[in-house]
């Protein structure tokens, strides 16, 4: 199906999509542009046309949690910008970049235009990382509904402090014995919170159900993130699907919080190739890792669409090693025997490609290197570091293809970042 820039081209998408509750759009880089522009008219459509109320992005709760309040009205922020700036550690440009700027300005215009007591769209984040935010968040709740709930949490919380606020300290602490873990005092909270549920959700009115589950959500982010910050230290195949699980709980959480009193609700969700395509059509799988796709495809069957999207060649912006500033880099033309140069070889530019249809998949079902781009983009190594076997008739439904694409635009453009440049060529998981 070709792509001409016409409002019309994502029809048989939506078409394929039908009456599904969870639509996975994914991207091959964390810094392509095309990736985030598309994903972002594709969820407006889905938004407007077939009821979808909820954006999930790969993205920490808290900080994604930000932007939610401002597309519904409910914080300071001024505009779109300043509601992203929440995210500050890295990589920063994957949402503080111009594509997901305007994105979040049409959601909260979209929703002032509905009408009162409709359901507005909201933005949510699946990822752990932000252990010591989360933690803040828990102890900011209980302090106004419940000191003595505060003083309790404080001093199970505590057991971090000794480590400051790199949580990588505790996990490699942790993992090799020098540290007794915390583990059970981050259950513990979760426990004592969702005991008390009914009560804290009682004490101040209508705000008191989505602010507490703001806080159980953080709650039980801590609890897995303590888990996932000690697991990387040994091996990265239970780091990865700690990860991946956290992501799927996560999704289920909101799904059931968002369709409370109402019908079922249908939920965008934003994350790389690597989450969202099935990971058992991948080395991932033969490796013993699942992810997020895999999860929500099992649970849900054909009431999830799975999308990918590729590209052969381009800029992206991309740090060389990890927690460095970004840089445009350019992409090299995708190797020969992978799905990228064979869907260069079709005389389109940019199309999207249906494979539920059987001819469709039976010319995608042979096994081929695929490329994927994190945070992280290393030309020199490229083979080793960003290509593996898939078969693509079984990772996705469709995939998404721009044969050549352009670097995203960080909003905090640095020494390392500017327009035009092409320079010339993890921890943890890149993607």
């Amino acid at each position: 199906v070709p792509l001409r820039g016409e409002i019309s081209d994502y029809d048989p998408l939506l078409d394929m999509i039908e009456d599904a509750d969870f639509e996975l759009l994914g991207e091959a880089s964390h810094g392509t542009a095309e990736f985030y522009r598309t994903r972002a008219e594709i969820t407006r459509r889905l938004i407007t046309e077939k009821e979808f109320t909820a954006v999930a992005v790969e993205a920490d709760w808290p900080d994604a949690y930000r932007v939610n309040r401002f597309v519904q009205g409910a914080s300071s922020d001024q505009d779109a910008s300043s509601a992203l700036t929440g995210f500050t550690r890295f990589p920063t440009w994957m949402w503080r970049n111009t594509e997901v700027r305007d994105f979040v300005t049409w959601m909260r215009s979209y929703n002032d235009t509905l009408p009162s007591g409709a359901r507005k769209a909201g933005f949510y984040g699946l990822d752990l990382y932000s252990l010591h935010t989360s933690i803040q968040v828990v102890l900011e709740y209980l302090d106004r509904v419940d000191p003595e709930a505060a003083n309790r949490a404080r001093e199970r919380y505590s057991c971090f402090d000794h480590y400051g606020y790199d949580s990588r300290v505790y996990g490699q602490l942790a993992s090799f014995g020098l540290t007794q873990s915390c583990e059970k005092e981050v259950v513990r909270q979760l426990q004592d919170l969702q005991v008390h549920a009914g009560e804290l959700a009682r004490r101040d009115g209508t705000i008191a159900e989505e602010d507490f589950f703001d806080a159980e959500q953080n709650a039980r982010l801590a609890r897995d993130a303590e888990a996932y910050y000690r697991s990387m230290f040994s091996a990265r195949v239970s780091s990865w699907n700690l990860r991946d699980k956290h992501m799927a709980d996560t999704l289920e959480e909101l799904r059931k919080h968002l369709s409370r009193g109402h019908r079922q609700a249908k939920i965008v969700v934003w994350a790389h190739n690597s989450h969202i395509g099935d990971a058992r059509a991948t080395d991932m799988g033969i490796e013993g890792e699942l992810n997020l796709g895999q999860l929500v495809r099992e649970q849900h069957g054909q009431d999830a669409v799975l999308i990918g999207f590729s590209t052969f060649s381009g800029t992206v912006t991309a740090a060389p090693h990890w927690d460095e500033p970004p840089q445009k880099m350019a992409v090299r033309p995708a190797m020969s025997g992978s799905f990228e140069m064979l869907l260069h070889y079709v005389d389109l530019p940019n199309f999207m490609l249906p494979i539920r249809s059987a001819d469709v998949a039976e010319v995608l079902r042979d096994r081929r290197l695929e490329r994927a781009i994190g945070v992280v983009y290393r030309p020199h190594t490229e083979r080793i570091s960003h290509y593996f076997n898939a078969t693509l008739a079984d990772q996705f439904d469709a995939v998404v293809h721009f044969d050549a694409t352009s670097a995203v635009i960080p909003l905090d453009l640095g020494v390392h970042w500017e327009p035009g440049e092409e320079a010339p060529e993890a921890f943890p998981s890149a993607v």
